[in-house]
């Protein structure tokens, strides 16, 4: 009887290797979620750097226009009013917050190029980089577990070869022992077994190689590839800690950078703080509304007791004119006014043009001449019909307040009056080089096409180089008129002393008042500059609007003649508009106040600039009513 090996010593050999893969996937998972955390951390980081730009960029522009919001408009008064260092200093604040406001701009870019986009590509490049490292693991991960199936089936088929041999030696045996059993099927049986014990030793073979073959592939993969899939994706993470970490030094070295630079700004703004000087702005306060007047000389006592007695008695009212006295006249044009600070300017000799009465500043009053007793003129005047003058004086004098003063300047004080005009003769020679930079650029031009007649024609320039010498030459005019203004409040200026003490004498006169009209306002003939007084002073001025009602029905002799140098259109109130070469007849002359007063006919006579008429005195001179000819 032959015995056959029992093939059952290899059972259960490898059931180790299922427990290790299903723990090498288990990292793997842990892995994957932990790299997929850090990548939300990094796209978290650019997200907070992208938002941290633009509040950089928002701050920026409300900067700016804050910045822009108090910066002064050009061409307005508020332009004017930065020639202080106090407002100078607030001009470079606001300057300096705007460079501050492009600092932080600067900051929003160099996180935008340097962070924000940096950290964006890096993050696709990562996130290629971790799938290309998990896809090699899985791969690596399914070869091992694929090996591991085959060496499962190569033991369970040499387990099965096994117990058949196992059973059919066992058939065998019991054949062999059976005396009834014939040979030949104890034969069979033995073959059988035969058979069966050569398929179980062909199924260990092959179970041996795919066990070897198996423990080598897991060798190697835990201790080959796997190692270096966990490797790179090691590297992997810690390059990522690496580069956030960077990103945040970066995000600190953006700001710094900028620090110097906002140091300098806040530097200048200290610097200009410091510059501010008290003193030197009340002296340019004081430097722009200085009015260039004297004071007003002391006011004299008037006493309306003497006009009152006067007026009760009525010999005072038959005896006034046989006397000869002097009594006060309701109404009469005075030059004790009270205009405080008043000036008189002579225009100058301007070029043959008309002169408006505003050109003519601050004309002469009418001077005193003998009128009738109080008493008859107060009776004239109730049963006259009101003068309607004394409001046109009252809207000339609104037209004033309202900003359409006269072309000279002549209400502005004398001070301020020299300033416009001085800015007035600036203006007009910047125009002067304005347009002769233009004609000499068109006679260039015109020079060019003569050269080269296919260019252009020459002559179609000569019209606008007309107009340019037109428009030049009309600008010196003007400029000659302004200067002549400007040199005569110069020439002024400085003898100024007298003028106070003038009023005050000439307000002596003025002894007594019985009404308060339309009449007080405060401007002289030509409604040149005047200054309010308190409501008690205009309650103590007279009236002199109602004089023209009250002039004398005699006229006065004439002292001489004179010829109009100039046009003068009188438009005021006492002036009388006058012809270039005409001639007329002298009734008073210039009394140092810059008018003559002149006659044309009985019905015709007012006053006109001295400088515009040549005075020929003639003391032997008789009254003449008609009308002098032309020259």
């Amino acid at each position: 009887m032959v015995s056959l090996p029992r093939p059952s010593v290899l059972h259960g050999a490898v059931s180790a290797p299922c427990f290790c893969c299903r723990k090498g996937k288990d990292q793997f998972d842990n892995l994957e979620k932990h790299t997929q955390w850090g990548i939300d951390v990094l796209e978290k980081y650019i997200k907070f750097v992208k938002e941290r730009t633009e509040i950089e960029l928002s701050y920026a522009k409300q900067l700016r226009n804050l910045s822009k919001k108090y910066q002064p408009k050009k061409n307005s008064k508020e332009e004017e009013e930065y020639r202080y260092t106090s407002t100078r200093a607030f001009l470079a604040t606001l300057n300096e917050m705007n460079d501050y406001a492009g600092q932080h701009e600067v900051i929003s870019e160099n996180m935008t190029s340097l962070i924000t986009g940096e950290l964006t590509r890096y993050v696709q490049e990562l996130k290629q980089e971790r799938k290309s490292h998990f896809h090699d693991g899985r791969k690596a991960q399914q070869h091992i577990e694929t090996c591991w199936k085959q060496l499962e089936a190569s033991k369970r088929r040499f387990e099965r070869d096994c117990k058949e041999a196992d059973r059919a030696q066992q058939y065998f045996e019991k054949m062999d022992a059976d005396i009834n059993v014939t040979k030949a099927d104890v034969e069979k049986a033995r073959q059988q077994a035969q058979l069966r014990h050569q398929m179980a030793e062909d199924s260990k073979a092959e179970y041996s190689s795919t066990l070897q073959k198996f423990n080598s592939e897991q060798h190697e993969h835990y201790y080959t590839h796997i190692p270096n899939i966990f490797q790179k994706i090691q590297e992997m993470e810690e390059r990522r800690i690496v580069r956030i970490g960077e990103s945040m030094k970066t995000f600190a070295e953006v700001d710094r950078q900028v620090i110097p630079i906002i140091g300098k700004c806040l530097d200048e703004i200290t610097k200009a703080a410091e510059s501010v000087d008290h003193k030197n702005d009340s002296q340019m306060v004081i430097e722009a509304f200085k009015s260039g007047f004297e004071p007003p000389g002391d006011v004299d006592f008037e006493d309306f007791t003497q006009p009152m007695k006067r007026t009760v008695s009525e010999s005072s009212l038959s005896n006034s004119r046989g006397d000869g006295k002097s009594e006060p006249k309701f109404g009469s044009k005075s030059k004790g006014k009270l205009w405080p600070f008043i000036k008189k300017n002579k225009p100058p000799p301007p070029p043959p043009a008309s002169a408006s009465p505003s050109a003519v500043p601050n004309g002469p009053q009418s001077p005193k001449q003998q009128k009738e007793p109080l008493s008859h003129r107060f009776n004239e005047f109730m049963t006259s019909k009101p003068k309607i003058h004394c409001f046109r004086s009252l809207k000339r004098g609104l037209s004033l307040k309202l900003g359409a003063g006269p072309e000279d300047f002549s209400n502005l004080p004398p001070e301020q009056r020299r300033k416009k005009l001085q800015q007035k003769v600036d203006e007009l020679n910047r125009d002067i080089q304005k347009e002769m930079d233009s004609r000499d650029a068109l006679t260039k031009m015109k020079d060019v096409y003569i050269k080269n007649p296919q260019m252009g024609d020459a002559a179609s320039v000569d019209h606008r180089l007309a107009e340019l010498g037109q428009n030049i030459e009309k600008l010196r005019l003007e400029v000659q008129k302004f200067e002549g203004w400007l040199a005569e409040v110069e020439g002024r200026l400085p003898a100024r002393t007298e003028q106070p003490r003038r009023q005050s004498g000439v307000y002596e006169a003025q002894n007594a008042s019985g009404v308060n009209s339309c009449a007080q306002d405060r401007e002289s003939p030509d409604g040149s500059y005047t200054e309010e007084q308190s409501q008690e002073t205009e309650m103590k001025v007279p009236a002199t609007d109602f004089d023209d009602e009250f002039d004398d029905e005699e006229p006065l002799p004439t002292i001489g003649t004179c010829k109009a140098l100039y046009t003068f259109e009188g438009q005021n109130e006492g002036t009388i508009s006058v012809a270039e070469g005409e001639m007329l007849y002298v009734i008073e002359e210039d009394k140092g106040d810059g008018w003559t007063r002149i006659r044309r006919n009985e019905d015709e006579e007012g006053y006109v600039p001295t400088s515009y008429v040549e005075v020929y005195l003639d003391k032997n001179a008789k009254d003449v009513h008609k009308p002098l000819q032309k020259i």
